[in-house]
């Protein structure tokens, strides 16, 4: 039986982070979890005691790190300090899963991209939708040629913050608002699709007299494609509304809602509404209803392949370059930097 890789958390913070917890436990047979750390009391009183994170050791960074055979580690701390952690996460050789986004300085983001490049280490970025079944079922068809040149996507994420005041003061404290912490899950489908794009047009707006930008809109533009990012956390059921929307040539595929509630996520298939000019591998011609399988998880699959890298199985299929293209792109659609591609600009 083959060693089960020894992993810890640093920080609870993330949203996504107990989650993340949950399905490292129930991979109990690729991970053993040896300990988790969060040094801010405010968090450890908010959700130090969640059913996640009970029978598993608390302990310092310090401690942490001098665990024998420790080998990587699920970095889960709120938005600020991701990017630190995860550079002190390399410096003691450590591989990561690091929940997006990756910081709000491009130079930054990629130090740490060149500083695990440099030591061979796996960095993971926590785009929930890499491994989503409908949406990868697009992505092939894309890369297959079925849907003909691509000339057109259109994708959604939004929620509602219900008047939650203590969340929309937390989320005002990015200067992207609600595109910097939800357009990363989109920006990443459409590099994946398309590569980088040659501009990024940043629209930001406000419903409330307030400090945060809640409603965004991005265009990413292609010498033959526009890709609309749209991103909102003033949106009435806007979780049911998230939607991807491919367009091209010879078909079009488009998928709503991107994914179900998490307690329907084993039970019920997601499907692609796909349409067709010409037949195409078992389709023909026409529109149909694709049924894409069920989704484990958010992040069954994508922890189960984290393990595979770390044991050297396969390569990273989000490469160095790729999630540097990503974060590019983000900053540019929240607001941060002007993307526009020069003649003299080099391939990433």
């Amino acid at each position: 039986m083959m060693e089960r890789i020894r992993i810890g958390q640093i920080g609870i913070g993330h949203n996504h982070g107990s989650e993340k917890m949950n399905t490292l436990r129930r991979l109990s047979d690729l991970f053993e979890v040896v300990g988790v750390v969060e040094d801010d009391p405010q968090w450890r009183r908010k959700r130090g005691d969640w059913e996640c994170y009970r029978g598993i050791p608390w302990m310092s960074e310090e401690e942490l790190f001098r665990v024998p055979r420790l080998q990587a580690v699920a970095v889960e701390t709120d938005g600020f300090g991701l990017v630190p952690a995860a550079r002190r996460c390399a410096e003691h050789n450590l591989h990561i899963h690091m929940d997006k986004p990756g910081g709000e300085s491009l130079g930054a983001f990629r130090e740490l991209l060149d500083e695990f490049e440099r030591r061979k280490l796996c960095i993971q970025l926590g785009y929930m939708y890499r491994n989503n079944p409908a949406i990868r079922f697009c992505r092939d068809a894309v890369r297959k040629g079925w849907l003909g040149e691509i000339f057109e996507i259109h994708a959604v994420m939004s929620r509602y913050d219900g008047g939650d005041e203590d969340y929309r003061r937390w989320l005002s404290n990015f200067r992207g608002g609600a595109m910097y912490i939800f357009g990363g899950h989109l920006i990443d489908i459409v590099i994946s699709m398309l590569g980088r794009p040659d501009r990024v047009t940043p629209f930001q707006r406000k419903t409330r007299d307030d400090a945060l930008f809640d409603n965004g809109f991005a265009v990413l533009e292609y010498p033959r494609c526009t890709a609309s990012i749209r991103t909102s956390v003033a949106e009435v059921d806007g979780m049911k509304h998230r939607r991807l929307i491919v367009c091209g040539t010879k078909g079009t595929a488009e998928i709503c809602p991107l994914e179900h509630p998490s307690d329907r996520y084993d039970r019920d298939p997601l499907h692609v509404r796909l349409t067709l000019l010409e037949p195409c591998g078992d389709f023909p011609a026409g529109t149909h209803i694709v049924d894409a399988g069920v989704m484990p998880g958010r992040y069954t699959e994508q922890l189960a392949e984290f393990a595979r890298i770390v044991r050297g199985e396969i390569a990273n299929p989000y490469p160095y370059g790729h999630e540097f293209l990503v974060q590019e792109a983000l900053l540019a659609a929240s607001g941060y930097e002007r993307q526009e591609k020069n003649h003299d600009d080099e391939a990433v």
